[in-house]
């Protein structure tokens, strides 16, 4: 009877980190999707293109997720293991990297869209579009590098309802922003996809102040200076510990997608825009997963901080059970749906008959993809930070890419051949995941000792 008990109170306390955290991913999405939904109506050309650039943004922001995701693995174990000290060390030093880092990066997008575009071979007539959006988003990077860095101490402390709410705020006025500024509308000047990064640049600004009041409200009081004096050169460690290798994952999957991106460039625009399309399409099919692997992963390392290696593990079998049916059920409803959905965003026939086709294909990869999210997730949250980085080295690599192009381009199946590619890579990754899970070799890596 006890033990039906905790095991009742630890799902009350996950489903209490899932709602708000499933919200905010949500509107966080619904942030890209309103670009890419507005500018939709102005042409398909400058979805296509800020498609691209949104690549090599999201791969930008990985390199904070360096930091970020060792914040929120050390900080759920030591309130686990009710070390407040510690936590407080660990944000201090996280907001400091992140601050430093975040401003290096945003010179990088700036200054270097013409380059990186280049790279990305974005022919001629969607650089126009391109080039504009990259340099004011990418400008101000910094503050999507700090605001993760706060919303990720909050989470860990189960306070994601606040986050949550900042996110709310932030999507009303990307909307009402992107309408001002991508058609003209109240005196402002008809800006396109310019108009789109202004926008999305104030409403991230905005976020990042009011996530720092909260923090100082709700959470952490002050960082008294006696707690970095000497500096805390051994949570830095734990931090790149956690962090680079999941990190790197993280960053090896995206680049992987970079490569992807300009192989589906070689296709043709309309080959992209289906793409990018469908992206903004599938996310909110795994968004469920992602919120159950992040509230998951925020509980189950509380659970080994408190040393219930057992209770861990079967919140995980959990996690993955629940993310799997309901990934399943809707990536069903949106195929089922496709037509529709892609003819009230274009009218493009080719793009719509692709799309629908793509579609249908996804529903097996969503299935692979709802493991992998949980099960990465779960395994950083225990410590075990190496495995789904090799793991995702080489299996997305040799899989995703490789058959994308051997199936996209040298076999001429085109989008998709590279989408066949990606079922393979989700499912076969996701059946390793299960196995290192069921191992229990994960239980020995906690950072508290």
């Amino acid at each position: 009877m006890e033990q039906i008990i905790q095991e009742t109170n630890i799902r009350k306390g996950l489903t209490r980190l899932v709602v708000p955290i499933f919200i905010e991913t949500l509107l966080i999405m619904m942030l890209g999707a309103v670009d890419t939904i507005m500018l939709s109506q102005y042409s398909d050309e400058s979805v296509a293109a800020v498609g691209v650039v949104n690549q090599i943004v999201m791969f930008a922001f990985l390199v904070f997720e360096v930091i970020n995701i060792g914040t929120s693995v050390l900080c759920s174990q030591y309130l686990g293991a009710k070390l407040q000290k510690k936590m407080v060390q660990v944000v201090g030093v996280s907001l400091l990297l992140n601050l430093v880092v975040g401003l290096l990066i945003s010179a990088i997008l700036h200054f270097g869209a013409v380059t990186l575009l280049g790279w990305m071979g974005l022919r001629p007539e969607l650089l126009k579009y391109g080039v504009g959006y990259m340099e004011i988003v990418g400008a101000f990077a910094f503050f999507q590098a700090i605001s993760l860095t706060v919303s990720a101490s909050l989470r860990s402390a189960n306070k994601a309802i606040y986050p949550m709410l900042v996110t709310v705020l932030v999507n009303i006025m990307n909307i009402v922003g992107n309408y001002t500024l991508i058609f003209g509308k109240f005196g402002m000047p008809a800006l396109g996809a310019e108009g789109a990064a202004i926008s999305t640049s104030i409403a991230r600004g905005v976020s990042m102040v009011v996530l720092f009041v909260i923090l100082f409200r709700k959470h952490i009081p002050k960082f008294p200076l006696a707690y970095f004096r000497p500096f805390p050169w051994i949570e830095l460690k734990n931090l790149l510990k956690v962090g680079v290798p999941s990190a790197g994952e993280n960053m090896s999957y995206s680049f992987s997608q970079v490569v992807i991106t300009y192989l589906i460039n070689i296709l043709g625009n309309n080959a992209l825009a289906t793409r990018t399309y469908t992206m903004n399409i599938v996310m909110f099919v795994y968004l469920f997963a992602i919120a159950m692997a992040q509230g998951g992963a925020i509980s189950i390392g509380h659970l080994v901080g408190r040393k219930k290696i057992h209770a861990a593990y079967l919140l995980g079998k959990y996690v993955m059970r629940l993310s799997i049916l309901v990934s399943l059920v809707l990536s069903c409803i949106w195929a089922l749906a496709g037509h529709t959905i892609f003819s009230l965003l274009t009218d493009n026939e080719e793009i719509i008959r692709l799309g629908v086709t793509i579609m249908i294909i996804d529903i097996v990869v969503e299935i692979g993809r709802a493991v992998n999210i949980y099960a990465t997730n779960a395994l950083r949250s225990a410590g075990d930070v190496n495995f789904p980085f090799y793991v995702g080295l080489v299996v997305q690599w040799t899989v995703s890419v490789g058959f994308s192009y051997l199936l996209g381009i040298h076999m001429g199946w085109g989008l998709v051949g590279m989408w066949c590619a990606f079922l393979l890579d989700e499912n076969i990754r996701a059946l390793i995941f299960v196995k290192r899970w069921n191992s229990l070799k994960w239980a020995k890596k906690g950072f508290v000792r």
